[in-house]
């Protein structure tokens, strides 16, 4: 895997000494031109393992040089064997080509050959890259021959789509191998933390801890209720290691009892970036939440994730269980004893993530999954506070990364059945959705204009929890209204919304890495990934693209991001409607 080191600047660079007069085979890269009275001509052409915006290069000869010219930068004599190159322009991307020729004077009968090179903190000598030899990527979710779509084949393909979003140091059963590296190695360092890994958000690469959170929470909640549909489809343990890919970062994020790492990456930067995560050169600056600057909707989503992720793996690995949950409890009395919109603490997230709904509904969601997953009264009283303080029965419109209110209807009609408000409460919700909402002219229901379709899946995800474990009187018209909204999105207009999946899929979603060719043709410097009229040259097999407008046209259009950006929270209920629709029909 290739080693990313987020570097802005020229790097310093060592290198062992190696002494002069000492004979070596001159390195792979170094191709010789001609010679004259005392001088040569040659170039140099590697290969980067790195991204780099800044050449510098130390040269290690086998003879002693009088002086060194580099006709595309400067150069600097350090001591009769070693020279430094330097080029302050020079942009390479991971896996493409420095190139740049050089002219060498000596004295003496023996010409000086380069025997070792460092280049941006690599070793550039030998010209081996095992790891740019590129093996086609071939899907390896297969038909299942279901009908009248493949959800199974669908549901595996979602986890493709997870595995194409991890940050940090992928790992060895990583699927999505051949445009996908290790990226942001070095996230947290200006905080002094370790806080690799857990997910891109959409078709960027920002690592916003809010909506990483209700995805897991979702992703999780589809394990734990809809198990057979999982096992059935043979995904239960991928669907764990997408969920457990969030946790170990939120672990990692939470550093003290009061302190919540909850964002890496700031949105303008990344935003102005079209480029691979491995690409990457700007700085990721690491934001918090602490008890002088809290942040309650945070905290306590994070509390929820952790405490459902703890059910997911409660038999599974208890050890790793038990930390979740307690993890979670400390986060959620956190968000708890210290309240503030956490846009407040963290203002870089306001543009992006701000949550409208304030953080009366995750006071809610929390209590309501740590008594799930711990047993303890005192949450379902914290619940009960938080429905009244807010009031939270009041209608909810939606069901999303910002409003959970819906979903703490059906989780509170299972785990407080004695509490007729809760399901009283999702009763209504799903009728209002089906029956007020407006609808698309081909049937997709329509809750907001920014990725229809994730809503559209977030509502069919409880409609078919409802049908399952809720009011039975309502099981039926539940389960139809659910299913016919994900066979929209699965194809039923003719086109399907899921990358890779069914009859023209798109091919064009709003997403940097899969947009980006491999090397060494540039997408960042020209635009090319972005402004390309074809395909994306990587299928991002299993994304949920945003969708249709309200008239029902959708564009298969990269730029516009709107419709057609792809996202983890899109994903999320998405991924668990699936499980529950196999499970209905085995």
């Amino acid at each position: 895997m290739g080693k990313q080191s987020g570097l802005v600047s020229c790097l310093a660079l060592l290198l062992a000494v190696t002494p002069a007069g000492v004979s070596a085979e001159r390195c792979a890269v170094i191709t010789f031109d001609h010679e004259w009275d005392g001088n040569y001509a040659a170039n140099f052409t590697s290969q980067s393992e790195i991204p780099f915006k800044g050449l510098d290069a130390l040269f290690t000869f086998d003879h002693p040089v009088k002086s060194v010219s580099n006709w595309g930068g400067s150069a600097e004599v350090i001591d009769d064997i070693h020279v430094r190159m330097y080029n302050d322009n020079l942009f390479v991307e991971t896996g493409a080509y420095c190139t740049f020729g050089f002219q060498v004077s000596y004295s003496g009968d023996t010409r000086p050959e380069v025997i070792a090179i460092d280049m941006n903190g690599q070793d550039a000598c030998d010209g081996t890259l095992s790891w740019t030899t590129t093996e086609p990527y071939i899907n390896p979710c297969e038909e299942t021959g279901m009908a009248p779509y493949d959800y199974p084949q669908a549901l595996c393909m979602s986890f493709l789509f997870y595995e194409a979003q991890r940050s940090g140091v992928l790992p060895p059963d990583q699927r999505v191998k051949p445009w996908r590296w290790d990226s942001a190695l070095n996230d947290g360092v200006d905080v002094g933390h370790d806080l690799t890994g857990g997910y891109y958000d959409a078709g960027d690469h920002v690592k916003f801890g809010f909506p990483m959170a209700v995805t897991t929470t979702v992703l999780a909640w589809g394990l734990i209720d809809f198990p057979m549909g999982y096992e059935q489809a043979g995904q239960t343990e991928y669907a764990r290691a997408a969920v457990k890919w969030a946790t170990d970062y939120f672990l990692k994020a939470h550093t003290a009892e009061y302190e919540l790492y909850g964002q890496v990456g700031k949105g303008s930067d990344d935003h102005a970036f079209w480029g691979r995560p491995e690409d990457m050169y700007m700085k990721r600056p690491a934001y918090k939440i602490n008890r002088e600057n809290p942040g309650t909707e945070l905290a306590c989503e994070t509390a929820a994730a952790l405490a459902a992720a703890s059910i997911v793996f409660e038999g599974i690995d208890d050890e790793y269980s038990a930390k979740l949950r307690e993890v979670a409890k400390e986060l959620y009395a956190f968000g708890d004893e210290h309240r503030l919109e956490y846009h407040l603490s963290i203002t870089d997230a306001e543009a992006f993530y701000r949550s409208w709904s304030g953080y009366g509904d995750e006071l809610l969601w929390g209590a309501l999954w740590l008594y799930r997953a711990t047993g303890d009264e005192a949450y379902l009283t914290k619940a009960q506070e938080a429905w009244d303080e807010f009031s939270l029965g009041e209608k909810a419109e939606q069901f999303s990364w910002d409003d959970k209110k819906p979903g703490a209807y059906a989780l509170g009609s299972m785990v407080d059945s004695t509490n007729t408000k809760y399901a009283a409460a999702l009763k209504e919700f799903l009728r209002h959705v089906r029956e007020d909402s407006k609808y698309t002219p081909d049937g997709l229901v329509f809750l907001d204009v920014w990725g229809a379709n994730r809503h559209a899946a977030n509502v069919a995800f409880l409609a078919l929890w409802a049908s399952k474990y809720g009011d039975p009187a309502d099981e039926a018209i539940n389960l139809l209204w659910a299913v016919s909204q994900i066979n929209y999105i699965l194809g039923d207009t003719g086109h399907s919304f899921v990358v890779g999946f069914g009859v023209n899929p798109p091919q064009r979603p709003h997403h940097r890495s899969s947009s980006c060719p491999i090397p060494p043709d540039s997408c960042f410097l020209n635009s090319w990934g972005q402004t390309q009229p074809g395909p994306n040259p990587h299928i991002l097999y299993g994304a949920l693209v945003g969708g249709p407008a309200e008239d029902g046209t959708y564009e298969d259009d990269r730029e516009d991001y709107v419709h057609n950006e792809v996202a983890c929270d899109y994903n999320a209920a998405y991924t668990g409607a699936l499980a529950a629709i196999i499970e209905r029909n085995n």
